[in-house]
């Protein structure tokens, strides 16, 4: 039942405090609740689950309700109206596609969600941008590069830009020195060796080598 989940909205102050959302894709319920105090601890702020992960909904309100302020929780890999409609009655706090949908992206204008639509090109940046989105994820950010990043915010300077895919810690500093204003994060933060072995304790580093990474930008 959604009347029983918090309304907090999503916290740009925790955001901004650590713009990083850590993307979490195909790993079970009892496996996110081990891992999310980790994740707090370290100081990370903003987690995406997404629609393609069995359970997520159960996952989202599970955050809302354990963690109402503590931390941003939002869907990911949201394509149409249905995933959306299944994602805001979870409790999500903020939206994430891969694509440009124009319908997805009105309609969390219109609830005052935000969403952070997939984009390629600059042309495709400009239109999400010009629809609402309040930030544009450029996806893949591996196959673009820092330069790439650096090249659109010349002309493009108010659009707020979060690289998505092939963000490392390798490449953090120069994303951000490129003028990301927030980066995604997925396999390369949620080491699966360290979680298949249950290693909280390296995953607690890992974790806050990034949180280190950003902050040392």
């Amino acid at each position: 039942m959604t009347s029983s989940l918090p309304t907090t909205p999503f916290s740009w102050q925790l955001f901004n405090a650590t713009p990083l959302v850590g993307i979490l894709r195909h790993v079970p319920q009892d496996i996110l609740e081990r891992i999310i105090p980790i994740y707090l601890e370290a100081g990370l702020t903003t987690l995406e689950v997404t629609m393609n992960s069995e359970g997520v909904e159960d996952m989202i309100r599970y955050v809302r309700q354990h963690y109402p302020t503590q931390l941003n929780v939002g869907a990911g890999t949201v394509c149409n109206q249905d995933d959306l409609q299944r994602a805001l009655d979870a409790g999500a706090q903020f939206i994430v596609t891969p694509i440009i949908n124009r319908d997805v992206i009105k309609a969390c204008v219109n609830v005052g969600v935000p969403i952070f639509p997939g984009a390629f090109t600059p042309t495709e940046i400009y239109e999400a941008w010009s629809l609402g989105a309040s930030m544009v994820k450029v996806f893949p950010a591996t196959s673009l590069g820092p330069d790439f990043i650096k090249d659109v915010k010349a002309p493009f300077s108010q659009i707020k830009v979060i690289p998505t895919g092939g963000v490392s810690l390798d490449n953090i500093g120069q994303f951000l020195w490129a003028g990301a204003d927030g980066l995604g994060v997925g396999s390369q933060l949620f080491d699966k060796k360290m979680i298949k072995n249950k290693d909280w304790e390296a995953l607690r580093r890992h974790f806050d080598s990034y949180v280190k990474a950003l902050r040392d930008k």
